[in-house]
């Protein structure tokens, strides 16, 4: 299954900057591990976005970990929202990535 979670700073900018390198690890890490399958800022710099892929089995859990194991969200600066997504058009390419 896939998803996108949107990413929105509940702190000012600056205490989201200061937790910026540990959020970009953690990115890192979902990335190496197949989890995540991109990612970036929104603009106005608000939030971000990622593009994930989790197991069809209990992927709300799997979405729940991601979550709650990013910097952003142990450090309070920022809030997730998860929304599983069905992808029908393009699937395939998704799929090869």
């Amino acid at each position: 299954m896939y998803a996108i979670a949107i990413i929105r700073y509940r702190r000012p900018l600056e205490d989201v900057l200061a937790v910026q390198e540990q959020h970009r690890a953690y990115l890192r890490s979902l990335k190496e591990a197949g989890t995540l399958i991109a990612s970036g800022p929104l603009d106005p710099r608000a939030g971000g976005a990622l593009l994930l892929r989790v197991p069809d089995a209990d992927a709300h859990r799997a979405l729940d970990a991601v979550r709650d194991a990013d910097p952003y969200v142990t450090f309070g600066v920022a809030q997730y929202e998860l929304l599983p997504w069905t992808v029908n058009t393009g699937r395939e390419d998704l799929d090869r990535l």
